[in-house]
């Protein structure tokens, strides 16, 4: 097939893709110059590293997520994408956990202050889930968008290249139903992947969504899928998405931030504070927390220093310290900031939650505090002291 068909321009039509040949893909990106990231095995877990070939996937294997607890299991089959999500998010390569910004050194009697400019490498994601493609979405309008921008995250982005993938099976804690992020890909991404297993076939629907995604697809000559092929894709997008919806973890995200705007006080806010640690996981894991900091350090003779970027989270109590001390000086108004800023100020700020249901909050919570759960508490709480107040 000749390179540049315009057929393969940011289109619907799916081609097929053998499960033997997704190392044609790889290599195909990587000979591109794209230095490639995704799902890996390491410390027991699905975590994005550096993929040099399809043997670096983890396939047959799958995630067990409840509250508080993960654990890897075999698959009855060779899925390489039948996991949920791991604890690290793809933000770790676009808005780096800790950069250097300047450095200065003392030269005689002058100070040379030399910024760090970084030239961005070409990034390629492979394995992106609907809801990750949201978390960067927003990420893109928090740290690229207004008078307050991230260059070096800006960089990093403009040169990202992203093979999604549908979800055809989800953690126990993914709730992307109720943000209406998922579980089926809808926002641009260059590729989009669905992973098909029925019997003996094993095969990937492929569709590009960008130029880049196009020149990618059209040097792989692919036949495109036939109508059976779309239905057994499309069957098992859409069974998950339904099966999810009946799901414990689904709730009514339509009036949260007024639901949260009313409930400032509710007492569902001292209860979770009884549990939560201020420990920072869920800000840590969260694709869209971008909260940071800023470090100075001096060497011992005083001649050299330098100044980091770091992440940081709303859990500490330096991040809201001024002059008279820390604006939140206990756990409920720190979690209630969290989940309040989340699922409701951030539309005021960014046009939109700030929440993808991805459902990482929950997993890695060492007490296993469920963002749902907190909901659903705080929910029911407005409705019986609104029954309470028309009894009397």
């Amino acid at each position: 097939m000749p390179k540049n068909n315009s057929a393969f321009l940011i289109s619907t039509m799916d081609y097929l893709l053998h499960a033997s040949d997704l190392e044609r893909l790889i290599q195909a990106i990587s000979k591109d110059g794209y230095q490639i990231f995704g799902p890996t095995i390491n410390d027991k877990a699905i975590t994005y590293g550096e993929i040099r070939s399809s043997a670096d996937l983890p396939q047959g294997w799958t995630d067990i997520q409840e509250g508080g607890r993960y654990r890897l299991k075999r698959r009855t089959d060779k899925a390489f994408f039948g996991y949920a999500v791991g604890p690290h998010s793809w933000k770790k390569y676009l808005q780096l956990p800790h950069r250097p910004i300047w450095k200065a050194s003392r030269q005689h009697q002058d100070i040379e202050v030399i910024e760090i400019q970084e030239t961005a490498p070409k990034l390629a994601f492979l394995g992106v889930r609907s809801c990750e493609l949201h978390a960067i979405a927003i990420q893109d309008r928090v740290l690229t968008e207004g008078d307050y921008t991230n260059e070096n995250y800006r960089q990093r982005r403009a040169q990202l290249f992203t093979v999604a993938v549908n979800c055809t099976s989800a953690a126990a804690t993914c709730f992307c139903t109720a943000m209406n992020t998922g579980p089926e890909v809808k926002l641009p991404s260059d590729l989009t992947l669905t992973e098909v297993i029925e019997g003996a076939a094993h095969f990937f629907l492929i569709r590009s969504g960008s130029a880049s995604g196009a020149q990618i697809l059209s040097e792989l000559s692919l036949r495109p899928a036939g109508m059976r092929e779309k239905n057994l894709a499309n069957g098992r997008v859409q069974q998950l998405d339904e099966e999810m919806r009946k799901g414990p973890r689904h709730f009514d995200s339509s009036d949260l931030k007024e639901l949260l705007y009313r409930n400032l006080d509710n007492p569902s806010w001292d209860k979770v504070a009884e549990r939560c640690l201020s420990c920072g996981n869920c800000t840590m894991a969260c694709p869209t927390c971008f909260c940071s900091t800023v470090e100075d350090t001096t060497d011992l003779s005083g001649e050299h220093s330098e100044r980091w970027e770091r992440w940081d989270s709303c859990f500490t109590a330096d991040l809201s310290h001024l002059t008279g001390g820390p604006v939140r000086s206990d756990t409920r108004s720190r979690y209630r900031q969290w989940m309040t800023h989340k699922l409701a100020t951030w539309q005021d700020q960014f046009g939109s939650s700030g929440c993808v249901g991805c459902g990482r909050c929950i997993t890695w919570c060492p007490v296993g505090i469920d963002l749902t759960e907190e909901v659903r508490s705080i929910r029911d709480l407005e409705c019986k002291q609104a029954g309470s107040q028309e009894q009397l």
